[in-house]
């Protein structure tokens, strides 16, 4: 018991998981008809039968690379200029038929441009029956003595069926056929020939597997879509709804015969089904009662005559029948009387409107309000399919705007699950539609690719089956054939006469008794005999029996065996999904991981491309730097030489000056001395400044042995403290008149803790090249403080600087040079540049690079002019 009790939920999860995973995709057909005139361009061509292929006809844009465009579309099916109306139904509309007779829905529509054969297709003509009649006749052909007697079924306004009883069936008839115009045709009247060759079709189609103990009712309504409002093509009006009177302003006359026609509302049922509430629904009994209806409400579309076509159909028109199944009751006799045990199916023939471009057509006024009407329910059909296949193909769940028209608000059930699917897809191949069929060949394509749940089998009751068969048998023969007691009442020998005509007849009794004698001995002998085939038949029944558990025994071994089988494919299958979700967790890690490193990547990427920007900015701005810099440099050099062109120029001017003078003395103090006069003294204070003047004129020599200079000791400002005076070994000793002298100082070449401990104060000679190429020394002072670990710390409070330039570079000497006298006094100069150009002042302030917390400023004193 217990493998039996697991057994069951998994067999049941597996059907239903088995279910919702099964869709099949919208059948589309393509059918291509012939051209008018045998001398039309042709633009579509059909290369085999699931494609055809579009040419771009001459006159048309041409592609890109300067060839004509050719498209391949493919279906699943396409049917060229020789396909006959029977071959089109045996293929499309058959299986449709099939599954309405089994419970089950379809919808089959029509689409194309204006005058590519819809109608044809669907209605047919003369001599040749289209879908619609086709579909018809099979129905009937398939049920026609199963059928209930009429208004057995009952429709109401709930998208529903009711079931009345025989008696309640046959009052509705007679008030029905006692009204003066009946609604319902009578299968004795005559067929209209106006349709007549059109239902008339000679190929015998009917289902098979059809339920024999259920009654069926087929009920037909026709309704159209026009201008996205919905009419009751079988509604009675007692006047014209497609000719009326109209004025000059396009209203309707004021006319009391005039009624407008009242539009129908769609709702939803209990199942959550669209209907059309009020709608018509007619009970017909046969395939020309049902064309009948049909072609009275065809006689009330809307059709038009446009610039494309004759008769242009203004309207989507929906054909519906429906399909009612009802099981007998167990005896076999009548309708059982349960409303949930009816089954009810739809079939659903749709008629679209042409697609057409209000240019060609030459539509105005109301027919081209009607075109624009006619391609806005097509763009939402068309809207609505590209979203369910966007939602099935990327899994997302985009709404569905069914609501935006009536034409595919009525049909989301379809769409949702609730039966199949098919399209025929018309198309003319004159060049004349080539952009039209394009837009049809693409709709078709996004179509083809949704997919539509398959519909569930449905169960009608658990009867057994056969009862009517052995009702027939009960009740009566069926057909010509005798029954069984009557063959056995036959073989009996006949009664004689009973007729007493004497009160002496002593014949009449005995031979009737010999008569009954005679029966009743065959009636012993056909008991026996019963007994006996009966105990024969008993024991045919017990071998069968031991056959069948036999049979069942080695069955349910098998399915031990099998069921040992799928338990390990169970277990494997359980293995292999961990091992999968192990491979889907590492994946997810690796995935994580990736991104992880893509991020880094990618950040060290932007990182290394800013430090790039930033590197050629600055390499940018250096470049820039050094043009700015070449530029001054050669602007301050062009600068100093033209400065020092017109100082050489006023040196030699000044010079010439001074030669001319001198010259002149000398010439006069020639005259003077040539010219014979009397002495006179001298004035001695002329002559020593004479001697002043020629001392001053000669220029001054070097001396090589010049005396020795005492050297002055500058005294450090913080002279009273005890300071700790660090010379390194590779200093360099000046000869400088400036030297840092520091009494009481502790002199260490290098820096040490003990000397640190005695002092208070610290000063480090640091010596560099100065950019002159002169030496240059620094004095960097501060302050010695204790640690808190018994140290002893140093802070730079100040700095020093003592720097020697060299003045030779930058000095003239006078022209007249004159030997150094003999003394070793010291020569004086004559240029007075000279003499001011050496002064440099220094300024030590705080913040200064030379030192923590310091900073360096020389400026140069301006020259005199």
């Amino acid at each position: 018991m217990k493998p039996a009790r697991t057994k069951t939920p998994r067999k049941l999860l597996v059907k239903k998981g088995s279910q919702t995973s099964l869709k099949d995709p919208v059948g589309v057909y393509c059918r291509v008809r012939p051209l008018s005139l045998p001398d039309q361009e042709c633009c579509i061509e059909v290369i085999n039968n699931t494609t055809v292929q579009l040419h771009t006809p001459e006159g048309y844009r041409l592609n890109r690379n300067g060839d004509y465009k050719e498209t391949q579309y493919s279906f699943k099916q396409v049917f060229g200029i020789h396909t006959t109306q029977k071959e089109l139904f045996d293929v499309v509309a058959n299986p449709l038929v099939d599954d309405l007779i089994h419970g089950k829905n379809g919808l089959l529509f029509t689409y194309g441009v204006t005058g590519s054969g819809k109608t044809h297709t669907m209605t047919g003509s003369p001599g040749e029956g289209g879908l619609l009649p086709r579909c018809l006749d099979m129905i009937f052909n398939s049920i026609g003595s199963f059928q209930a007697k009429r208004y057995v079924f009952k429709s109401n306004d709930r998208n529903s069926m009711d079931i009345q009883c025989e008696v309640d069936a046959l009052l509705e008839r007679q008030k029905r056929e006692a009204m003066p115009n009946p609604k319902t045709p009578s299968s004795k009247r005559q067929i209209d020939p106006e349709f007549a060759d059109m239902i008339n079709v000679q190929e015998f189609c009917k289902a098979e597997e059809v339920d024999e103990d259920s009654v069926y009712g087929v009920f037909v309504s026709y309704i159209e879509i026009y201008n996205n409002y919905i009419y009751d093509l079988l509604e009675e009006v007692p006047f014209d709804p497609i000719k009326p009177k109209w004025n000059s302003c396009s209203t309707p006359m004021r006319n009391t015969d005039f009624v407008p026609p009242q539009s129908k509302l769609l709702r939803e049922d209990k199942n959550h089904n669209m209907y059309v509430a009020g709608c018509t629904e007619v009970e017909v009994k046969s395939t020309e009662e049902a064309f009948e209806v049909f072609w009275r409400g065809q006689k009330k579309r809307r059709i038009a005559n446009t610039h494309l076509n004759r008769e242009s159909s203004r309207s989507h028109s929906v054909f519906n029948i429906k399909l009612v199944q009802a099981p007998l009751d167990a005896d076999g006799d009548n309708v059982l009387q349960e409303k949930e045990q009816i089954t009810i199916s739809q079939l659903s023939l749709v008629d679209l409107a042409g697609s057409e471009r209000t240019n060609r057509t030459k539509a105005e006024g109301n027919r081209l309000r009607e075109a624009g009407n006619i391609n806005q329910s097509l763009m939402t059909l068309r809207t609505c399919m590209e979203v369910l296949r966007e939602n099935q193909m990327y899994g997302t769940n985009k709404m569905v705007p069914y609501r935006d028209s009536k034409l595919t608000h009525l049909f989301k059930n379809y769409f949702d699950g609730e039966g199949k699917v098919r399209m025929i897809v018309c198309v003319n191949p004159k060049a004349e539609d080539y952009e039209e069929s394009l837009q049809v060949m693409r709709f078709a394509e996004v179509t083809q690719e949704v997919e539509v749940a398959r519909p569930v089998d449905k169960a009608i009751c658990g009867l057994t089956p056969g009862r009517r068969y052995r009702n027939q048998a009960r009740g009566g023969p069926v057909g010509d054939e005798p029954l069984v007691t009557e063959v056995v009442l036959q073989s009996f020998p006949p009664l004689p006469s009973c007729e007493l005509l004497d009160i002496n007849d002593e014949q009449t009794l005995p031979r009737l008794i010999e008569a009954l004698e005679k029966r009743h001995y065959l009636r012993q002998m056909m008991i026996e005999e019963f007994h006996k085939q009966s105990i024969t038949f008993k024991a045919l029944l017990q071998e069968f029996d031991s056959a069948v558990l036999n049979k069942e025994n080695y069955i349910q071994g098998k399915l031990n065996e099998k069921e040992k089988v799928i338990t390990g494919q169970k277990l494997e299958i359980e293995r292999l999904e961990k091992k999968n979700k192990t491979l889907e967790y590492k994946i997810e890690i690796l995935e994580k991981t990736t991104t992880i490193y893509e991020e880094d990547k990618r950040t060290l990427q932007q990182e290394l491309e800013t430090q790039n920007q930033k590197l050629q900015r600055q390499f940018s701005d250096k470049r820039r730097l050094e043009a700015r810099l070449q530029g001054m440099v050669t602007e301050t050099t062009m600068k100093w030489e033209k400065e020092c062109e017109r100082r050489v120029a006023a040196k030699q001017l000044e010079m010439q000056n001074k030669l001319w003078v001198k010259d002149e003395k000398l010439k006069q103090l020639k005259a003077i001395v040539t010219e014979p006069k009397a002495e006179k003294p001298e004035r001695p204070s002329r002559e020593r400044d004479r001697e002043k003047v020629t001392q001053r004129a000669v220029s001054p020599s070097p001396v090589p042995n010049a005396p020795p200079i005492r050297l002055r000791h500058r005294r450090s400002r913080s002279a009273g403290d005890r300071w700790v005076d660090h010379k390194p070994a590779s200093n360099v000793q000046t000869e400088t008149v400036m030297q840092p002298h520091v009494p009481h100082a502790i002199t260490v070449s290098v820096a040490n803790e003990k000397a640190l401990a005695k002092c208070e104060k610290y000063m480090l000679t640091h010596q560099e090249l100065a950019s002159d190429g002169e030496i240059e020394t620094k004095l960097i002072k501060g302050d010695v403080f204790k640690t808190r670990g018994g140290g002893q710390s140093v802070q730079f409070t100040d700095i020093e600087t003592l720097k020697q330039e060299s003045p030779t570079g930058r000095k003239r000497r006078s022209p007249t040079a004159a030997p150094a006298p003999p003394d070793g006094t010291e020569s004086e100069w004559t240029d007075v540049e000279t003499r001011v150009g050496c002064s440099v002042a220094v300024e030590m302030r705080a913040g200064s690079q030379l030192g923590p917390g310091y900073q360096h400023h020389a400026q140069p004193k301006r020259k005199k002019p």
